[in-house]
């Protein structure tokens, strides 16, 4: 078993950064890739950042409402063989 993370990905126009405005799953819940895991809220648009992975969620980055910057740790998912952390 390896862990996945994945970041928050770049949305494009230059924006540096964005509200978690909803998770769509919770630790312990098992995703398919391209699964959508969660909302963010730019100052442009609402953004759902799909799984790249399969397997367990088993970390969040935070509550609604925080703010998170492009590039930083969003969620880190649980995967048969080798992760990427």
């Amino acid at each position: 078993m390896g862990l996945y993370t994945i970041t928050l990905p770049d949305v494009g126009e230059g924006i540096a950064e964005a509200e978690l405005t909803e998770w769509q799953v919770a630790v312990g819940d098992e995703v398919a890739e391209d699964d959508v895991l969660g909302t963010v809220m730019t100052d442009k648009a609402a953004v759902e950042v799909p799984s790249t992975v399969a397997g367990k969620v088993v970390w969040l980055c935070g509550e609604p409402g925080d703010v998170i910057a492009i590039g930083d740790k969003f969620i880190q998912i649980e995967v048969e063989g080798d992760g990427n952390d």
